[in-house]
């Protein structure tokens, strides 16, 4: 059997036998395709090891509805200022200043964050850094202080009361990179499947 003939049965079975092995032959070659191809070139292009982020916690939720979160309506932003901004008046921050963020509506559990190592973060941009937990921490930025040893930053959860003790000295070359934009809610997909295996240890 000549190398011709040999593809066009591979490409027969994996594209057109409705076989279960035909099945699980796809689904390996897309994990094998998405990992060792898709990633690395993302990753090359973005210049960053995390392309790609799950948000995971609620530390970067703004009140109001799914809809308003999602696509970034004012009254979101309205309704989170309200509530938070004395904090950010008192670090400097005002709201004029917190209108021109990016992801000013913050993100939400579940959303998929694109990460680019390729510019500086300057004060507003949300920042994705290892600070030696389980997972990188998705937070932003609110402070950037030059230092002989490079720069530190300090960031702050959009959801959370207080700075946590390792957002106040987060140095430059902890930092994997810097969100572009979310796609909402997609990445719950990949929690869903880490908590059904949870539950079955």
């Amino acid at each position: 059997m000549g190398i011709k003939e040999i593809a066009k049965k591979t490409w027969k079975f994996i594209w057109k036998d409705d076989s279960i092995w035909s099945w699980l032959v796809s689904l390996a070659l897309a994990f094998i395709i998405v990992k060792f191809v898709f990633f690395p070139l993302l990753s090359l292009t973005l210049a960053t090891s995390l392309p790609l982020v799950v948000v995971e916690s609620e530390s970067m939720h703004h009140p109001g509805s799914f809809v308003g979160n999602t696509i970034g309506l004012q009254d979101s932003f309205e309704t989170w200022w309200n509530q938070e901004g004395s904090w950010y008046e008192s670090f400097g921050i005002d709201k004029a200043q917190a209108e021109n963020w990016k992801l000013r509506t913050g993100l939400e559990k579940g959303d998929i964050v694109l990460v680019t190592g390729h510019s500086e973060p300057e004060v507003g941009d949300v920042v994705i850094f290892n600070a030696g937990q389980t997972y990188p921490i998705i937070h932003r930025v609110i402070s950037i202080e030059e230092t002989p040893n490079g720069k530190v930053y300090q960031t702050k959860g959009d959801n959370n009361q207080v700075q946590l003790y390792f957002e106040r000295d987060v140095s430059e070359n902890v930092v994997i990179g810097k969100a572009l934009f979310r796609i909402p809610k997609l990445g719950w997909l990949k929690l869903a499947f880490v908590e059904l295996i949870k539950a079955f240890r």
